[in-house]
């Protein structure tokens, strides 16, 4: 009877390996972040602690609208944080 050819596995090579993906944020976004909640707090508190200042005072209710503004731009920014 013949003999059936045997088959012969080639040995597995696995895929290249592509460029490795730097995880993590940059520097700058951490201290950014931070500095607009600072900055945005701050606006608000010192608009309820001076009213009167000269340019605080001159923008009235804005102030608010500024000091949520600064907040919502750390909000934005801490969506680049990993």
């Amino acid at each position: 009877m013949p003999e059936s050819s045997s088959r012969k596995k080639t040995t597995y090579t696995p895929p290249p390996k592509k460029n490795a993906v730097k995880i993590g944020s940059p520097r700058w976004v951490a201290p950014l972040m931070v500095g607009f909640f600072v900055l945005g707090l701050l606006w608000i508190v010192v608009y309820y602690i001076a009213p009167d200042a000269p340019f605080i005072g001159d923008l009235t209710y804005w102030n608010v609208v500024i000091g949520f503004v600064l907040i919502g731009c750390g909000f934005v920014v801490s969506t680049k944080w990993k």
